[in-house]
């Protein structure tokens, strides 16, 4: 099995996530990340879809997809030939021996201090999940009390949009 990134081009309607999510439950598939939210065009908004799944069941998922009435498009966004990122916020513990260490890991990662009090940073990053991975290897020895991540969001690269011929 591999992972594969979806994205989908849907009208606004709802019930539809609960069709979707439900389409590849029934397979037995698991969602590895689903983020969704409005597009650039009015009515219409973007899922991305991560799954591990073998070719052939993919595209017999992908035709079901399809058959939705309110699916528009389907794009299967390769990792070279897109942009790929996560959001993340961790509230890391801390004391006044630890908080320079845990400000200078999030230097280090590029990521940011969004609150802070006597006893814990909630830190912010976005990036690849490699990056996410990392950044959350090294908070660990420090005591994470609390993470949220978001789902994969990816774009494809180039001037290209999926909207480029839906009526606006």
């Amino acid at each position: 099995m591999s992972k594969h990134v979806l994205s989908l081009l849907v009208e606004d309607k709802p019930g539809l996530l609960t069709r979707v999510a439900g389409l590849f439950a029934r397979r037995g598939f698991n969602i590895d990340s689903l983020a969704v939210g409005r597009s650039e065009v009015e009515g219409l908004s973007r899922m991305t879809v991560v799954v591990e799944i073998d070719e052939f069941p993919l595209e017999q998922v992908t035709k079901q997809l399809n058959k939705l009435v309110n699916v528009i498009k389907i794009v299967e966004l390769e990792d070279a030939a897109s942009v790929q990122r996560e959001h993340l916020l961790v509230k890391v513990r801390v004391d006044a021996q630890n908080r320079s260490q845990v400000i200078e890991t999030v230097t280090l990662f590029r990521a940011r201090v969004v609150d802070v009090s006597p006893d814990a940073l909630v830190i912010e990053t976005t990036g690849d999940s490699g990056k996410i991975k990392a950044l959350l290897r090294m908070l660990e020895p420090f005591g994470i009390r609390e993470l949220v991540q978001s789902g994969l969001l990816a774009v494809g690269r180039g001037s290209r949009s999926m909207t480029e011929r839906v009526a606006k």
